[in-house]
């Protein structure tokens, strides 16, 4: 274990020795917060909230790598500075046991409300979520190494709660798991796996699949999306647990493991999407030739910030000033600010008849299909808030979607637009995606309106 560590640790100088930033410009300081809820680890809590902030802004947990810290990671990555640019809220944990690795093996660790490390950490984001008024959903996590296995974890036990993950050089949900039969590795201790990191564990789609739906019993609702970054030549966490973790998203996410995308974002680095080519694709990778331990490089956090949609929303200056000290026990009621059920006024400038566009992108496989759905506003005025109406094909049913809300999940359906996608320009599109059962029929869907106007659609 200390020889791991080491490693570890050496790989941690390489990546603040390349990604270290200027501080951030911003007034505004790390803060450690305590008495933020449950916590079974005793894990610290550190807070980043820039000067100015979006309204209803996201939040992003950055996880550290063994041996480090969240103070470490806060001043050697980018997504400080990032959140002074588009005024989101950063959480940084810190690990406090021996070699400052997180628990991504134990049965605790691996299951939703256990009693470990991801349990202190989602503490925090309800703190956060109550004390700051960020909209619930756009809660995310990024991490390297230890922290890179810890996202995979988190999207696992909490899909109810983070809406999508950015995992650098991190191993598959439950690669790490420690076996009760191994009596240098038991179920009951955070240790390390040593077939996993070096790449020998590999199982089908299917197997890591269920893999993470067994962590939640039960659960049915939308699962997050996950972007996935490493190194060709990684001897720490090896690199075919890359291909291991896309296996394992893609099934999830229940999309094709065969590319729509493949392109170069920058020299060297290779980035394939899945279930959709759009910068908010259900799954995401992107692997860095000749490079081992030692992400994420810089503009890699730029990459998983724009993967989040956290670049979207301008940030404005807060209406009060968030609070110096915090209570020691949360509030009894939220924060009138959090969003909690999509709007139900009509939008402010509604089209008419015929003033826009729809583009259907289907991908579809024997039992479900994804489908990417461009709307252009083609009329004369710009849209602030928006509803696309639309009847899903018989035996259709969507299991999960992105960049939309979508009520119900069959017949007809309304998607309503989140808070970071409401404007439309004359001549502007976004695009919205779900993913959806099918009894045979696999077409897209027809009758599309657009805040009650007819759209024109192929």
């Amino acid at each position: 274990m200390k020889k791991l560590l080491a490693a570890f640790a050496a790989a941690a100088a390489i990546v603040l020795g390349v990604t270290l930033p200027s501080s951030p410009a911003a007034a505004a300081s790390l803060q450690e917060i305590t008495g933020f809820g449950t916590n079974p680890t005793g894990l610290r809590m550190h807070l980043y909230v820039p000067d100015r902030l979006a309204t209803n802004p996201g939040l992003l947990v950055a996880v550290h790598y063994c041996t480090g810290s969240g103070p470490a990671f806060y001043s050697g990555t980018e997504f400080a500075t990032l959140a002074n640019q588009y005024g989101f809220i950063v959480i940084y944990p810190s690990t406090v046991r021996s070699g400052n690795c997180y628990d991504n093996s134990t049965a605790s660790a691996l299951t939703h409300n256990g009693n470990s490390d991801p349990v202190g950490i989602v503490s925090m984001v309800r703190y956060v979520q109550s004390h700051y008024g960020t909209d619930v959903n756009r809660t995310f996590v990024t991490g390297a190494s230890s922290g890179g296995m810890m996202t995979n974890v988190l999207l696992g036990d909490y899909p109810d709660v983070f809406a999508a993950g950015s995992a650098f050089m991190g191993v598959p949900f439950s690669c790490f798991s420690a076996s009760a039969s191994d009596p240098t590795n038991p179920a009951n201790q955070a240790g390390w796996n040593s077939a996993c990191a070096q790449g020998q564990v590999s199982k089908t789609p299917a197997a890591w699949g269920d893999a993470v739906r067994a962590a939640y019993p039960g659960y049915t609702g939308r699962r997050p999306r996950m972007q996935l970054f490493h190194g060709t030549t990684d001897t720490t966490l090896a690199y075919p647990n890359f291909a291991e973790e896309i296996k394992q998203w893609t099934n999830v996410l229940g999309v094709s493991q065969t590319p729509v995308l493949t392109d170069t974002p920058q020299s060297g680095w290779t980035r394939t999407r899945y279930g959709s080519n759009a910068v908010q694709a259900p799954v995401e990778g992107i692997s860095v030739a000749n490079t081992g331990h030692s992400l994420p490089l810089s503009g890699q956090a730029k990459l998983a910030i724009s993967f989040f949609g956290l670049d979207g929303t301008s940030p404005t200056t807060p209406p009060t000033t968030p609070p110096t000290t915090p209570p020691t026990t949360p509030p009894t009621t939220p924060p009138t600010t959090t969003p909690t059920t999509p709007p139900t006024t009509a939008p402010t400038t509604i089209p008419p008849s015929g003033l826009c566009k729809v583009v259907n992108s289907v991908s579809a496989w024997s039992t479900g299909l994804t489908n990417n759905v461009t709307v252009t506003n083609t009329g004369s005025a710009a849209l602030s808030g928006w509803r696309l109406a639309f009847a899903l094909p018989s035996g259709q049913t969507i299991t999960n979607g992105w960049n939309a809300t979508y009520s119900p999940s069959s017949g007809q359906v309304t998607a309503t637009n989140v808070s970071y996608n409401g404007s439309i320009p004359v001549g502007g599109s976004v695009t919205v995606g779900y993913q959806a059962t099918h009894t045979g029929n696999s077409g897209a869907p027809t009758g599309f309106t657009l805040n009650g106007g007819a759209c024109t659609s192929s």
